[in-house]
C-alpha cells in the first residue's frame, strides 16, 4: 500500500497518480519517489493503461524535496549522495519517457524538483496563481537531476536566469516559457478537452509520436536524422492501428481506438 502517492485507472485508461502529503506540501523524499517510480512503471507495463495524469492533493502541487530527507542527506557520503541523485533521476527518467501522453495539473507551489515534474510532463496545466521557483541555489545546492529537463522545457537563456536567481514566477510567465500549456480556474473542463482529444487517437501512434519527437528534438536535420523520420511512419503505415486508421478514414468510419467507434 502506498504511503505518500495515489495511483488510480479508470474504465478509458486514463491513470491519476496524485502526490498525497498535503500536510508537508507534497514535498518528495526517498519514499515518494519510489512510489512514483512503481507508479510509472506499472502505467507503462498496463496496455489499459492509455493517458496519465500527474497531480496533487492540498492547496500546493509540491514543495520540492522534503527538509528531513535533505538533512539526512547532508550527514551522507558521496557515494550514498550518488545513489539517492540516482532515484530521482530515474524518476525524471521514467516521467520523461512514458511511452503513454502524460498531463500535469500544477497549482498552488511548485518548487525545485516539482519544477522538474512538470517539465517532463507532455502538457501541463496551472492555476492563475499557481508559482514556478528555482530554488536550490539559494540553499547552496543546483537543479543538477532536473536541469536536463528543465532546460529542454524553457530554454537554455531562460533556465541562465531562473536557475541562477532562483527568483519566484507565476503562471502567466510559465506560460510565456513554454512550461505551462494552458492557464486555468478549474482543471477539469481543460482536462476532460484534453483527454478527449488523446483518447480519440490511435494509442500506438501516440507511443511513436512522442519517441518521434524524443529523437528528432534539438538536433541537426542531417541524414540521420532524415533515416529515422522515413523508416518511423514506414513502421507506423503497416502496423495494426496504422492499417485500421487509414481504413477508418477510407471508409469514413470511426476508428477501432475511438471513444465513439
Amino acid at each position: 500500500m502506498s504511503q505518500y502517492t495515489s495511483y488510480q485507472v479508470d474504465a478509458r485508461g486514463v491513470a491519476r497518480l496524485s502526490l498525497n502529503r498535503p500536510d508537508v506540501h507534497n514535498a518528495f523524499d526517498d519514499v515518494m519517489i519510489a512510489e512514483l517510480i512503481e507508479a510509472l512503471n506499472s502505467a507503462e507495463n498496463d496496455d489499459a493503461v492509455r493517458v496519465l495524469v500527474l497531480q496533487s492533493a492540498g492547496k500546493n502541487f509540491s514543495a520540492g524535496a522534503d527538509l528531513n530527507w535533505m538533512r539526512s542527506m547532508a550527514d551522507k557520503d558521496y557515494q550514498q549522495n550518488i545513489d539517492d541523485a540516482g532515484e530521482l533521476s530515474l524518476l525524471m527518467q521514467r516521467l520523461d519517457e512514458l511511452s503513454k501522453p502524460t498531463i500535469a495539473l500544477v497549482q498552488g507551489a511548485a518548487f525545485g524538483g516539482a519544477v522538474g515534474l512538470a517539465a517532463c510532463c507532455d502538457m501541463v496545466l496551472a492555476q492563475p496563481k499557481t508559482s514556478f521557483c528555482l530554488s536550490e541555489v539559494k540553499i547552496g545546492l543546483i537543479p543538477a537531476v532536473i536541469s536536463p529537463y528543465v532546460v529542454k522545457a524553457i530554454g537554455e537563456r531562460q533556465s541562465r536566469r531562473y536557475m541562477l536567481t532562483a527568483e519566484r514566477f507565476f503562471a502567466e510567465q510559465a506560460l510565456a516559457l513554454g512550461l505551462v500549456h494552458r492557464i486555468v480556474d478549474d482543471f477539469e473542463p481543460a482536462l476532460a478537452e484534453w483527454l478527449d482529444a488523446l483518447l480519440n487517437n490511435s494509442p500506438q501512434a501516440l507511443d511513436a509520436c512522442k519517441s518521434l519527437i524524443a529523437n528528432v528534438g534539438s538536433r541537426p536535420v542531417e541524414a540521420s536524422v532524415r533515416k529515422h523520420t522515413i523508416e518511423a511512419i514506414a513502421k507506423i503505415r503497416v502496423s495494426d492501428e496504422g492499417q485500421e486508421g487509414l481504413s477508418a478514414f477510407l471508409e469514413k468510419r470511426p476508428a477501432a481506438w475511438r471513444n465513439d467507434s
